[in-house]
């Protein structure tokens, strides 16, 4: 998130390809509160924002959108709390984006559908590699088709 994913939706931002409001959720086991989230990708897009990119004002504008909570994705910790965060707009497009280890895909997407977050407008994108092999790959599509349909 650090690196790359939040520089890369700070350059969506400066694309205007967000519209309103348009929200992103940051999520992990760590505990964190808006502003102290807000503070970490400020100085995330500070560090890793190649030079002349970082524009305060459009960084505050960016942070605005952030918001944070804290989730396990083996246990129920925090997922009532992502709910309450999602009930507003809850008919806005979600996308679940897991920038995890391939071991807890499924997991994650079986916490999703239990707690009732997915809508008919929710997507999922997970990051490569999607397991170590030919059959754990599959195993982990099937896994996740199971939670969320391919259409």
């Amino acid at each position: 998130a650090e690196r790359k994913l939040l520089p890369a939706l700070y350059h969506r931002l400066m694309e205007g390809q967000f519209t309103e409001p348009t929200r992103i959720i940051g999520a992990s086991r760590a505990s964190l509160s808006h502003d102290e989230y807000r503070r970490f990708a400020s100085d995330a897009l500070k560090e890793h924002l190649k030079s002349g990119e970082f524009n305060e004002a459009e960084v505050e504008k960016f942070t605005s959108r952030l918001y944070y909570v804290s989730v396990d994705a083996k246990s129920e910790q925090g997922w009532d709390d992502l709910k309450k965060l999602l009930e507003e707009g809850k008919d806005r497009t979600r996308a679940f984006y897991l920038a995890v280890g391939p071991a807890i895909f499924s997991d994650i997407s079986e916490k999703i559908r239990d707690h009732k977050l997915i809508t008919r407008n929710t997507r999922i994108v997970v990051e490569k590699p999607i397991g170590r092999d030919l059959a754990s790959a599959t195993e982990l599509n099937d896994t996740i088709g199971k939670v969320f349909r391919e259409e």
